[in-house]
């Protein structure tokens, strides 16, 4: 199971909205096949594995460890408990149940009622964990939201700037911290900033130190203000704008009129959930960023601290949550926090 794990990792960032999953084929306690879901519309694991199987007739005495239940409804696939009642591999070894409504404990049934053997519950913490993303989506119809920020030392998250000044974002951290929130950009759908944090920094939010696909890019700018120049509206890549002013979309560039008297968080997570967005990650200022910390609206949080001092600032998010784990990352300390 372990190994399905380390397979299904492979996938991070490029199989959404499905999930992470690597299947592992054993005949006589050797792997003798092994694959992963690679992209979202691409074969599942258990096909993977089973095609990499050069003697199929050992399936018939062998067993496979998939760490999510297999799936028994077609989609852009087959299901693969057909695959598995095919090849009449007798053994099935899960790691977790399947969230998804659409399979939710339908493929163990089948098998199950196929007269096959099937073992849950294999390393589930882990395979949980594994699949945060796509458990959370299903389970609270909501995109996984991770936060993301760096702070000083003294506890700020910025030096005090106003519109029009020409003073640059402080920067906190080195290109080493720079470099992984770029890897973190490829390994989510989605990106959202503020209204002040993109006239101040006028980020581009793409991936500039690391190789992967770019993230939808979504701004909340509920009073319409933004200035059409920024690099949010170069159309060089998907750019969606919440605000509730009425405004045409472009060409990779969508609006979103939120609702007079509806919550702007609520309209924009029920938009993603909607739209099929697993995760977003907010990088967005202090302001934002609290305003989902206090909304309880957060399921982990990555907190860089840096080894300056601004003296005078803007405060970074309150947060007393307990530390989930720590690490050195280039001049900076990195905390991870969960909600789940």
């Amino acid at each position: 199971m372990q190994r399905c794990l380390q397979l299904a990792a492979l996938g991070l960032g490029k199989t959404a909205p499905n999930p992470l999953v690597g299947a592992v084929v054993v005949w006589k306690d050797q792997i003798i096949g092994e694959g992963y879901h690679h992209a979202a519309g691409q074969p599942h694991a258990e096909v993977e594995a089973i095609r990499s199987v050069d003697d199929k007739s050992k399936l018939s005495e062998s067993c496979i460890y998939v760490n999510l239940e297999p799936c028994n409804h077609t989609g852009k696939t087959p299901p693969c408990t057909e695959l598995i009642l095919e090849h009449k591999i007798p053994k099935i070894i899960v790691g977790q149940t399947d969230p998804n409504p659409e399979v939710s404990g339908s493929g163990i049934r089948r098998l199950r009622e196929n007269k096959l053997e099937v073992i849950e519950g294999v390393l589930q913490k882990e395979a949980l964990d594994l699949n945060k993303r796509f458990n959370i989506f299903h389970t609270k119809k909501r995109p996984f939201i991770l936060l993301k920020w760096a702070e000083t030392k003294d506890g700020f998250i910025d030096v005090f700037r106003e519109p029009g000044q020409a003073a640059n974002p402080a920067w906190i951290t080195d290109e080493y911290c720079r470099m992984l929130v770029h890897k973190w950009r490829t390994e989510e759908p989605s990106i959202l900033v503020g209204t002040r944090t993109a006239i101040l920094d006028n980020p581009k939010l793409n991936i500039r130190a690391w190789s992967g696909k770019n993230p939808l890019r979504l701004v909340l700018d509920r009073s319409g203000k933004l200035p059409s120049d920024l690099n949010l509206f170069d159309q060089s890549q998907d750019t969606w704008v919440f605000s509730d002013q009425k405004k045409d979309s472009k060409k990779n560039l969508k609006y979103y009129q939120i609702p007079s008297e509806t919550d702007d968080l609520e309209y924009l997570l029920n938009t993603l959930y909607k739209e099929n967005i697993q995760s977003i990650m907010v990088e967005g200022g202090s302001e934002l960023l609290s305003s989902f910390i206090q909304n309880g609206l957060w399921d982990e949080a990555r907190v860089f601290v840096g080894p300056g001092s601004f003296g005078k600032g803007v405060a970074a998010p309150q947060f007393s949550h307990p530390r989930r784990s720590q690490s050195s990352v280039g001049n900076s300390t990195l905390s991870i926090y969960r909600n789940f």
